[in-house]
């Protein structure tokens, strides 16, 4: 189990969780995401809208997941987010109890899935919390540009204290989103990553492009919206690193 997180926005956390997903599951895996962001872009970039209740109903209601999951795609199961979602931020039971909610709906109800995938919102309030407490990997999607390595810097800060709290150490891998490889900016930016996270980025790039931008308005994924591009290229060499822990290299990009 995955969380796609970030706590900073713009970074490409949905765009990574819906095209990875589809990638996986295009390769005879069974994959489920679940949109844990109140913004269900998520949801809206598989073509579910916002009206469909989700995992707001498992964690507030008490709902089953089986009740919550919408196939898809072949292969590709979501649960959505659901309007009611935000009220978990203002949930004011013990905090151990509150932040471990979604770790207890999901205990042993995905055990037929090959990955599971949670999209994660930027922020650092209850929602996170409860993705963390749930998941032992974390995918982190990196933008090319500066403020992203300083929100990286609060992130890792973040993962280091949940880390202490829940007595665990988390599987890290980082994954270059919306990366230009014409700005000296972009490599910069990963050149430093590659410093301080040594065998932990995922060998492709997802570089930025116009069409990978436009699919979420059409409800589709790359693969569908445009599977001959470069950008699907990238998705589904990025499913294969990510299944076979590709990683790059130091001073190999």
């Amino acid at each position: 189990m995955v969380a796609v997180i970030n706590q900073k926005g713009g970074v490409g956390k949905t765009t990574t969780s819906a095209n990875l997903g589809h990638a996986i599951a295009g390769s005879g895996k069974k994959v489920t995401v679940i949109d844990l962001d109140p913004q269900g872009h998520l949801s809206v970039s598989l073509g579910v809208t916002q009206n469909h209740s989700g995992i707001d109903d498992v964690l507030l209601n008490n709902r089953t997941l089986q009740q919550q999951l919408v196939s898809v795609r072949e292969g590709l199961q979501l649960i959505a987010s659901g309007r009611r979602l935000p009220e978990i931020e203002q949930l004011s039971e013990e905090g151990a109890r509150s932040g471990d909610l979604l770790r207890h709906a999901l205990q042993g109800k995905l055990s037929g899935q090959d990955f599971v995938f949670i999209d994660c919102p930027p922020s650092s309030g209850l929602l996170v919390t409860n993705a963390l407490f749930a998941v032992d990997e974390i995918l982190i999607p990196m933008a090319g540009d500066f403020l992203a390595l300083q929100g990286l810097s609060y992130l890792m800060g973040t993962i280091r204290k949940f880390e202490r709290v829940f007595k665990k150490k988390y599987k890290i891998l980082l994954v270059m989103s919306r990366y230009s490889p014409t700005r000296p900016i972009s490599k910069q930016v990963l050149n430093i990553l590659l410093q301080h996270f040594p065998e932990q980025i995922l060998a492709t790039v997802i570089r930025e492009t116009a069409v990978l931008a436009e699919c979420p308005s059409f409800g589709k994924t790359i693969l569908e919206y445009s599977p001959k591009s470069r950008s699907a290229r990238d998705f589904r060499n990025l499913a294969k690193d990510f299944q076979e822990s590709r990683v790059m290299m130091y001073g190999g990009k």
